[in-house]
């Protein structure tokens, strides 16, 4: 079913470190309880609870959940006649890796049949400081292959009267009974973007029926998390199912960004500044390297204490290919001796048993030499010497 148009056409406004994708399923019980009708479905999470499980009235979709687009020609959306395809497709799904994600549940729901398939769109528009509407008459797997010119798309102000005002407008371009089905609908999800105070909200395919019914066949939403405290309903959404949400969950919990990138990553990163980090990722990845994790520790919250260098270098050891860890901090008011014999106690406290290539750079960095010359770890302050070194140590361990 969906891919992702705007991954296509334009690029989010804000990083991915920023934002919650929530599965198609939290997405479509999010919608629903807006008043957004959705095909009857429900999770399943282990193979064994798809025997007898008290299934919508078939025939049905059954859909892999992960937070990417895709999905369809990943082969995790397949369609059942019988329970017992059903149970073999959950089966199936239910433990792959795709596109680098784990399968870790999947959604059961009613097959939809004799309906148009549509798109509608709402995107987040930075450059702008608006919001991108989309709207198409052809929708489904092969989104990406509708020519532009059947695309109609404009950038309005985050007001609701003017986003619901554009949607229609956009909506008013397609013929007969569908435009007043996509433009009822296009209006309603513009006015739930704006409230969820989302990054993107896409409905592909939207199904529409004979008479003007519509319904929600697929839904993807991306929220800020940063807006959480203002949004209930995704905060219990969060507390609810924390594991799946991991990453947010510890952001919510502990105030600040840990994220892991890449589950087969070799080098665990204990970095600060959001926007440094993410360069170094990429910097690493450019040069052939796996970084795990993306981290923003903010050294202005630890306070003198060793509490969460030694969350974040546990979080660290469970990378199960970990085997180096590069510490990169650039430090303006933080007191480099202070936080180098914060690092040395948390190391110790936390077990992490990898080699630790430290490169800091800032105030008092003097101290902070001796403090990590006495406990064996090598400091640099050039970058480039400090992936050298990480590179030996990979060299080393792989052999």
């Amino acid at each position: 079913m969906t891919n992702c148009l705007f991954a296509t056409h334009y690029s989010l406004s804000v990083t991915h470190y920023d934002v919650m994708y929530l599965l198609e399923h939290d997405a479509k019980q999010l919608l629903a309880s807006r008043g957004i009708a959705v095909p009857a479905g429900r999770l399943i999470e282990e193979s064994k609870a798809a025997r007898g499980a008290a299934l919508p009235a078939g025939p049905w979709v059954v859909k892999g959940q992960i937070a990417a687009g895709g999905r369809g020609k990943a082969g995790i959306i397949r369609k059942a006649a019988s329970v017992a395809e059903v149970e073999s497709h959950v089966a199936a799904m239910l433990g792959q890796s795709i596109k680098g994600l784990p399968v870790n549940a999947v959604r059961v729901e009613q097959q939809v049949a004799g309906a148009r398939e549509t798109y509608i769109g709402f995107l987040l528009d930075a450059a702008s400081g608006g919001v991108r509407v989309i709207i198409s008459a052809t929708g489904g797997m092969n989104i990406e292959q509708v020519l532009p010119e059947n695309l109609h798309t404009e950038v309005a102000p985050p007001d609701a009267l003017a986003l619901a005002q554009c949607a229609r407008r956009l909506a008013g371009r397609l013929s007969g009974e569908l435009a007043a089905a996509v433009g009822d609908a296009a209006e309603r999800l513009a006015k739930i973007f704006l409230e969820l105070e989302a990054v993107l909200l896409e409905i592909n395919p939207l199904f529409v029926f004979d008479g003007g019914r519509w319904i929600a066949g697929d839904a993807k939403i991306v929220t800020d998390d940063n807006a959480l405290a203002r949004q209930p309903a995704l905060e219990s959404l969060i507390k609810a199912r924390a594991e799946t949400y991991a990453d947010v969950a510890r952001k919510h919990e502990h105030g600040f960004d840990y994220v892991v990138v890449d589950p087969d990553g070799e080098i665990g990163l204990l970095t600060t500044g959001a926007g440094l980090s993410m360069m170094l990722i990429d910097e690493m990845r450019a040069a052939g390297l796996k970084p795990y994790n993306f981290l923003d520790i903010r050294t202005g919250g630890l306070r003198g204490e060793t509490k969460r260098l030694t969350q974040v270098l546990q979080w660290i050891g469970e990378g199960r290919r970990v085997k180096v860890l590069l510490v990169n901090i650039f430090a303006g008011i933080t007191d480099l001796g202070e936080f180098s014999r914060l690092l040395v106690a948390a190391l110790s406290a936390s077990h992490l048993g990898t080699p630790v290539v430290a490169r800091l750079v800032g105030n008092n960095l003097s101290s902070a030499r001796s403090v990590l010359a006495a406990a064996g770890i090598p400091l640099y302050t050039g970058l480039d010497d400090a992936i050298a070194k990480v590179r030996e140590h990979l060299a080393h361990e792989n052999r």
